[in-house]
């Protein structure tokens, strides 16, 4: 027999790679001989870096960028050495997690932090990124980005316009003679699970601005300002993205990716499973043990668990979740193509002591054990 297990994080209590482990043991347990191979699992989100680093023997990259506000902040990515690979979250340079209520300004966050992870990464080598662009306090349109890279911007009077949300309405010409030019070497794979456009009420600035302090009275104008910057970008490269599908994303920069540097955007979970190289394991997998932390309604409506679901039936694997707690709604991943799910909790217990990791991993373990006795 052989089981594949990709399971995505149990969040504050194991990593992708811990969880598997773990139910490797209790598989091993009912069925010494069993073929079992681990992957990490993520779905382009927070926690996509660590899973990729871990469970693909990647290194972690530390470095200082600039924060939202331009304060600097300490970030780290992901490297894959042998494919020249860097895995990077937005969020950790450009994130809303990282300015207070009180500091969010959507006028002045800037995603150049961003860009100075991708050119450090551009300079260690690598020259394949796996980008997720989740969780963003800014609506700057990737300008920041991109000037972190090289391009320019400049104003009427050819200035630069500066930064952030208030900048797009003055840039008036886009400049890419400086970029560095070792981005033509570069492909960009972003993890994006969008699909809005850039401009209008369904796009970047009046869907996702108010949570990153876009007040009624500035939609309007931010928006008119981003669909101007649009209007520049497209004459000046020939190229037209306005309304591609995600080029919303975190405030615009789905747009500077497609528009700037030739990017690919795919759901996170489907360029996760296509990195780790999931589907040629499944090929010849008898079972699949997938989860997460929690299984509700949620799961069955395209996370992780469920891309690997549908993954496995491609090739007629049977698939059984785990999780830490299971709603009601749950049974819904039945019709998702989760064949059976269980709960591990095995008794009446705190929440503390159940994401306690040294638990965690004991109830997978006994779960794994009693299921593959009855395989």
């Amino acid at each position: 027999m052989k089981v594949v297990a990709a399971i995505d994080s149990f969040k504050g209590s194991l990593s992708s790679m811990e969880a598997g482990n773990a139910a490797k043991e209790g598989i091993l347990l009912a069925k010494p001989g069993t073929e079992v191979v681990i992957k990490p699992l993520a779905d382009g989100g927070e926690g996509t870096t660590d899973a990729l680093i871990e469970g693909m023997n990647g290194e972690k990259v530390e470095m200082t960028a600039a924060g939202p506000l331009g304060t600097p902040v300490n970030c780290y990515y992901g490297y894959l050495p042998e494919s020249q690979t860097a895995i990077i979250e937005m969020a950790a340079a450009a994130g809303i997690t990282l300015v207070s209520d009180a500091e969010k300004n959507p006028l002045l966050a800037s995603t150049y932090g961003v860009g100075e992870m991708i050119l450090n990464a551009v300079e260690k080598g690598c020259r394949n990124f796996i980008i997720g662009i989740g969780g963003s306090a800014t609506n700057d349109g990737g300008i920041g980005m991109l000037k972190a890279l090289g391009f320019s911007f400049a104003d009427a009077d050819g200035n630069d316009p500066g930064e952030g949300g208030q900048a797009l309405a003055k840039v008036e010409s886009v400049h890419t003679d400086g970029k560095n030019p070792l981005l033509k070497e570069c492909h960009f794979r972003i993890a994006c699970d969008v699909n809005n456009p850039l401009c209008g009420t369904n796009g970047a600035t009046y869907i996702y601005g108010p949570q990153k302090g876009v007040t009624d009275d500035m939609k309007e104008t931010l928006d008119q300002g981003m669909a101007h910057y649009a209007e520049v970008v497209s004459r000046d490269l020939g190229c037209d993205y306005t309304d591609y599908p995600g080029a919303g994303a975190a405030g615009g920069l789905g747009f500077a990716f497609l528009s700037f540097l030739g990017a690919e955007l795919s759901p996170g979970i489907d360029l996760i499973l296509n990195a780790v190289g999931l589907e040629n394991e499944l090929k010849n997998a008898d079972v699949v043990i997938t989860g997460e932390g929690r299984l509700d309604h949620q799961t069955a409506m395209g996370k992780a668990p469920v891309g690997v679901a549908k993954l496995a039936h491609k090739y007629g694997a049977k698939v059984i979740a785990i999780a830490g707690s299971v709603t009601r709604e749950a049974t819904a991943c039945n019709d998702a193509g989760i064949d059976a799910f269980f709960p591990v909790v095995r008794g009446v217990t705190t929440l503390e002591d159940a994401m306690k990791p040294e638990n965690a991993k004991e109830n997978i373990r006994q779960t794994m054990n009693q299921v593959f006795r009855l395989l």
